[in-house]
């Protein structure tokens, strides 16, 4: 845990923030690199009955842009010395970040209970109990 880099998912919930500062503060104490993930579901759709004026991949690409213009607010307002390396990856949320940690070899995943509230939170699987199930290097649950 102390020689890999540590991976922090958000979805820019007020949850996600929480853990973004445990896992500064972890990162700070353990000296290692950290990772900012956020993951952009890809959207259906079908082109064939023109319900979208854009296809699902224009779609996705505009939400990919809006992500990224909320990473940069987002650690334009980080008070820390931390080198802090971005990515916004496309697909399942739990897929993809067990995939940058296992690419990354992480060494500890730092992740918000739930970002999801109301009606949305019982439809969705749980990320971070899914991550913390599957993953191969340690994982902090904040709530």
């Amino acid at each position: 845990m102390r020689t890999g880099p540590i991976l922090c998912p958000t979805d820019f919930s007020e949850t996600a923030s929480h853990a973004l500062r445990y896992a500064i503060e972890m990162a700070n104490l353990y000296k290692v690199g950290f990772r900012l993930l956020h993951v952009v579901e890809q959207p259906l759709g079908d082109e064939n009955f023109q319900i979208l004026a854009i296809t699902p991949d224009e779609l996705a690409k505009s939400m990919e842009d809006a992500a990224a213009d909320r990473m940069r607010s987002l650690l334009a307002g980080l008070d820390s010395e931390l080198t802090i390396e971005t990515m916004i990856r496309r697909g399942d949320a739990v897929t993809e970040i067990l995939a940058e940690a296992e690419e990354s070899h992480v060494g500890m995943i730092v992740i918000a209970s739930h970002g999801r509230t109301g009606l949305s939170h019982f439809l969705h699987t749980n990320v971070a109990e899914a991550v913390a199930n599957k993953a191969a290097c340690p994982v902090l649950v904040v709530k």
